[in-house]
């Protein structure tokens, strides 16, 4: 039988070009990449991968190695339904979701990695095999820019060829988002969609106000626009604000997002297969937005929701995120003349790190 026989974990810290501000989390200078090597007995190895926003990463290396590491060692990789469950109860009393999730995902990724080169398949065939693309959109982190500057990036990304823009929401004063969401559509057209997010910085009452604010803006959605925990709330955003809503990004476990949908009955799910439990935890998502004849959309990791997004049946927008982990892929993520992202044709999850680049922010640990 083919085992698991060994488990490395690398820790980065990689800084971005520049400092990038949203409305709850400040700014961002950096962020933690935690790469997770898985070599089996037949000679196969996998890659698997989280990150962070810049804090966490360390305590994400400690539980993959004290925690579980000694559990996966001589398991059998193939058995990847199993092992995700195993792992999820071996420390869900300190860790259902938050960090526990976050370690769970990348190990998962990896072994979904060696099953893809195993049978010969790469990941978007193995997520459903609906195709190789999906609709992207451009998510920025903007809301510190001033309108000249917002402005010029929305236009950079048109030339990229992006159908979608997404900005930041969030000022000390409603009237000022008004006004630079006014300027995008402006510059955008009619055509092409424009999402806002608000990373969570409004009250439901808030977020019902500023939704009513915007509506004549033909806003395609409303991300986050207040604490992920409060369904209810998201609820009554979504019925009195006439925006659809988006979120999913700080949810890390299947129940939440089941909430989410009954109660919350939000229209834009993103799961992120960086904290939802990798591969697994992420189409478990897309099967339960299915049942809700929902699309199943992402936060972030570009370089891997390409693949998911395309294989899956109700797959929906993609999100190219401005933290950049596929610039430091060997496969960067490329949009076809249609504005749509391409998934990789090669066996596994088509995410290659490299590691000459990468080395350069390896902490020691």
């Amino acid at each position: 039988m083919n085992k698991i026989d060994e488990i490395c974990t690398s820790y980065y810290r990689v800084p971005l070009e520049e400092v990038l501000v949203d409305a709850m989390h400040g700014d961002h200078t950096h962020f933690e990449l935690v790469v997770v090597d898985i070599i089996c007995s037949d000679g196969l190895s996998g890659c698997g991968y989280t990150y962070t926003g810049g804090y966490g990463g360390k305590a994400i290396v400690q539980v993959i190695e004290h925690d579980l590491k000694p559990f996966l060692l001589q398991k059998d990789p193939d058995c990847i339904e199993y092992l995700w469950n195993k792992m999820n109860w071996r420390i869900h009393y300190v860790g259902r979701g938050g960090i526990a999730g976050f370690a769970i995902s990348a190990i998962d990724i990896g072994l979904w990695d060696i099953r893809g080169k195993k049978a010969g398949l790469p990941l978007w065939k193995m997520a459903g095999g609906r195709g190789r693309t999906v609709r992207a959109y451009a998510g920025g982190i903007d809301l510190h820019y001033p309108i000249e500057r917002l402005l010029s990036n929305t236009r950079n990304y048109l030339q990229h060829g992006f159908h979608g823009i997404k900005i930041k929401v969030g000022q000390n004063r409603l009237a000022e988002d008004v006004e630079r969401a006014a300027a995008v559509r402006e510059l955008i057209g009619s055509e092409k969609k424009l999402m806002i997010d608000a990373n969570m910085r409004w009250s439901a009452a808030e977020a019902v106000r500023a939704a009513r604010a915007m509506k004549d803006l033909d806003i395609f959605w409303l991300e986050e626009p207040t604490i992920p925990e409060d369904f209810s709330a998201y609820n009554l955003i979504r019925k009195e604000g006439g925006i659809p809503v988006a979120m999913g990004e700080n949810l890390h476990t299947i129940y939440e997002f089941k909430d989410a949908f009954s109660i919350g009955r939000i229209d834009f799910p993103q799961p992120d297969a960086s904290n939802i439990g990798g591969i697994t935890g992420w189409l478990k998502i897309a099967c339960l937005a299915e049942a809700s004849n929902l699309p199943v959309c992402s936060h972030g990791m570009q370089e891997l929701h390409v693949s998911l997004l395309a294989g899956t049946v109700n797959g929906g927008y993609m999100e190219v995120h401005s933290f950049p982990i596929d610039k430091y892929t060997t496969c960067p993520v490329e949009l076809n003349e249609n504005g749509e992202a391409v998934a990789p044709d090669v066996p596994g999850t088509g995410v290659d790190f490299n590691r000459e680049i990468l080395n350069a922010y390896k902490d020691p640990q």
